[in-house]
């Protein structure tokens, strides 16, 4: 497989290669798949036994036709058959919507799915796209979105909710007030393919909305939800009017006998297709959590059955791809062919942990391995880069975005000030969110007028030349040496990567000074500071954010070189797997799409989903 693995990835456009042909290239046995985002817990087992035991009766004998499928489908939802048109899967639908429906131009946010920008484009027709943002974790504004309409003249707008591949979700509430503010476009397209896997609301879907309004189509899915892509099938909800021109568009059979045969069986099998729902939803909070453990590794919120993960500095989607394949047999989709994204982002499908844990190890292997032949460089200090731009990725991706790295690494970065120009110990966390750029306050004792400063701190004449620290097997005894903050020439200690607030240290063992020479000048030292024992007034006899720095800068080679880390990660998140690193990840509220806490889990129905409450209302 690793010789023809590119040659495949090739001639796909803006797909992957099929299973099929996946399979024929590994003597008929395919990888473990993150591509094609299926539903891996239905149908159940029980269902493809029993589709198994009808093999010869569906595919000897035709189909019925599209209106007795369709009306056993509307029954099961509970939808108006004159509102409903199903088709040969979602791409035969937009085919027709495009044909029939968008005259001259249509405006989609990218990246999205690519049909709704490659049809178009196809037939002629102008297609705006409307770029979400990487700064905004790919989230859709939608009111710029309709300025952007606005000023381009538009005449029909797609939504897709959630949007594929990033997850983006938008609320109903959105939604709906997006398609008030349109009311005057052609049509309005909302594509909700991937929304049975959504959990931010309890009723998100806009298909109501749809059957009430002139020029609003809601497009479904139903091989993604149901986990059967092979049987292309899907459908759209709109007014009857809107509805009927698709639906008189159609071929009588075209649905095959496999989509009727599964449509019939539905109607008995509504709660095993609620706890598939249920378990992928589970799914794609342990995936987000062990994903975001890996250093570098960016993963967005998704309210989809997939993920969107953006590749730490220096690794190529293609080559990781290639090799997740070749090297794991683990298929994974590359962003890199889909507009507004780039081959540094995959879209990872959410699978059960037993997968997911060894897609997890083999994207360690690639990206990291033993450092030979890794997908990404070395994670270091970044001062190698001599880019700033490329040292900024560095810094962020190191962290996973949180936005605030080790103090040691933001130390090490070339582009930061000397150390000398901070007038106290160095913020832990910089107000524009990157480090170095803005000096935090100093503390309150660094603040004062000159002459209420404590002894310590005032300044001393630098020597003309700093010299080399002796050896730690050269240094004098920490017992003879004299307090840090007595000696004369502690102002011109550099005070170390970070500090805790001197609110918060107590004192310790008498610490170290790092100033050259320190043999020779303690006995010099020790007599000085016996003219200095007397206190100062109103001053802690806690030593100084200076002395703690000191002593900091002074432990010995076994104690820890950083003595303060990255942010600890969100509960329930363990360590990246690289030495000196912690990721905050994602909660699971931010995995969901909320800001606010998670809301008590509502009852699970107990029969098969409606589509909408008032759909039988509908005449």
């Amino acid at each position: 497989m690793a010789d023809n693995v590119a040659s495949l990835f090739r001639g796909t456009a803006a797909h992957s290669p099929s299973m099929a042909a996946l399979a024929r290239e590994s003597d008929g046995v395919g990888p473990i798949d993150f591509c094609i985002p299926c539903n891996p817990y239905f149908p159940t087992p029980g269902m493809f036994d029993e589709l198994a035991g009808r093999l010869r009766e569906i595919i000897t004998y035709y189909p019925s036709s599209a209106d007795t499928i369709t009306a056993e489908l509307c029954a099961l939802l509970q939808l108006p058959p004159s509102c409903v048109a199903m088709g040969n899967g979602s791409t035969e639908l937009i085919t027709w919507i495009d044909h029939l429906l968008v005259r001259e131009s249509l405006a989609i946010p990218v990246p999205t799915f690519g049909r709704w920008t490659d049809q178009p484009m196809e037939t002629g027709k102008r297609v705006d796209m409307f770029p979400l943002m990487e700064s905004n974790g790919f989230a859709l504004d939608p009111a710029q979105y309709i300025e952007f309409i606005r000023a381009r003249g538009t005449r029909v707008a797609v939504i897709c909710n959630p949007n594929n591949p990033d997850g983006g979700f938008l609320s109903r509430r959105a939604v709906v007030n997006f398609m008030d503010q349109l009311q005057d476009l052609d049509l309005i397209v909302i594509d909700e393919s991937f929304l049975e896997f959504a959990d931010a609301e309890n009723d998100p879907s806009v298909v109501e909305e749809a059957v009430l309004r002139p020029n609003v189509i809601v497009l479904r899915s139903l091989g993604k939800n149901f986990g059967l892509h092979g049987i292309r099938f899907g459908y759209l909800v709109a007014n009857p009017a809107l509805a009927g021109k698709i639906r008189s568009m159609l071929p009588k059979w075209n649905l095959n006998s496999f989509a009727e045969t599964v449509v019939f069986m539905l109607k008995e099998h509504g709660a095993e297709y609620m706890e598939s729902l249920h378990l992928v939803r589970r799914d794609r909070l342990d995936m987000a959590r062990q994903l975001s453990a890996l250093p570098g590794l960016t993963v967005y919120p998704s309210q989809g059955n997939f993920l969107f993960v953006r590749l730490p500095v220096g690794a190529e989607g293609t080559v990781v791809r290639d090799r997740l394949l070749s090297e794991h047999r683990i298929l994974v989709r590359e962003c890199g062919n889909k507009i507004g994204s780039s081959s540094r982002f995959l879209r990872l499908v959410v699978r059960p942990e037993t997968d997911v844990r060894r897609l997890v190890s083999g994207m360690e292997q690639v990206l990291y391995g033993s450092r030979r032949g890794a997908a990404v460089p070395e994670l270091g200090t970044g001062t190698s880069y001599s880019s700033g731009t490329a040292a900024v990725d560095r810094l962020i991706s190191e962290t996973n975005g949180v936005g605030m790295p080790l103090a040691a690494q933001a130390a090490a970065m070339p582009s930061l000030p000397p150390a000398q120009t901070w007038p106290g110990p160095a913020p832990a966390q910089a107000p524009t969110g990157m480090p170095g750029l803005v000096p935090a306050p100093a503390p309150a004792a660094a603040m004062m007028p000159p002459q209420q400063q404590p002894a310590a701190r005032m300044p001393a004449p630098a020597p003309p030349q700093q010299q080399p620290m002796p050896a730690v097997a050269q240094m004098p005894n920490v017992a003879q040496m004299p307090n840090v903050a007595q000696m004369p020439a502690v102002a011109q200690m550099q005070p170390a990567p970070q500090m805790q607030p001197a609110t918060q240290m107590m004192p310790q063992a008498p610490p170290m000074s790092a100033v050259a020479q320190m043999a020779q000048m303690a006995q010099t030292a020790q007599a000085q500071a016996q003219r200095q024992q007397a206190p100062i007034p109103g001053v802690a006899q806690a030593p100084s954010p200076a002395a703690q720095a000191q002593a900091r800068s002074m432990q010995p080679p076994q104690a820890p070189a950083m003595p303060a880390m990255a942010p600890a990660p969100a509960a329930g998140l363990g360590q990246t797997g690289m030495p000196g690193l912690r990721n905050r990840g994602l909660t699971a509220a931010q995995v969901r799409g909320r800001t606010e806490p998670e809301p008590a889990p509502a009852p699970q129905p107990t029969g098969w989903p409606a589509a909408g409450a008032m759909y039988n209302q509908v005449s």
